[in-house]
């Protein structure tokens, strides 16, 4: 039996669920569907992805390293492996633009133009300033995953 190591091509089921059991993601339509999360536009299929090459949080590949086809199991990944932990400094406050912010509210996600990239930003507080928080949705949170290794290419 072939286990996955560095360089392996492998598609991966999945569900990512927070401390909470709230899940955030999963390849699995029928899981999205039950949760109460399914996207119409999304495709579910399982990952394919080059283990090693840093495409995906640390903690998740370092789980699949080892792991047989056909294997499954949850693993819990520390915020540091995942992505990361929350930073002050990610958070920026602006003064507002009566014209251009009229329309944002405190809880929104929006679009900000940084060199050229569509950055997404938390707005976490709109008064005579507004606060856009920059870091990840998940920074900060230990995160469980149920992964299953559905093929090995190589």
């Amino acid at each position: 039996m072939k286990n996955v190591s560095n360089g392996s091509i492998v598609d991966v089921d999945y569900e990512g669920r927070t401390e909470d059991g709230k899940l955030f993601d999963t390849s699995k339509a029928d899981v999205a569907k039950k949760e109460e999360t399914f996207q119409e536009q999304r495709n579910y299929e399982p990952l394919h992805i080059t283990v090693g090459q840093g495409m995906l949080i640390k903690g998740f590949e370092a789980a699949l390293i080892g792991m047989e086809e056909g294997q499954e199991k949850t693993v819990k990944i520390k915020s540091d492996d995942a992505y990361g932990e929350r930073k002050q400094e990610l958070i920026k406050t602006f003064p507002k633009d009566q014209e251009r912010d009229a329309e944002l509210k405190k809880g929104m996600v929006v679009l900000v133009n940084v060199e050229g990239r569509q950055i997404p930003a938390l707005v976490t507080e709109v008064s005579d300033n507004i606060s856009l928080d920059f870091n990840h949705p998940l920074a900060g949170k230990d995160l469980t995953f149920k992964i299953k290794v559905v093929k090995i290419e190589n």
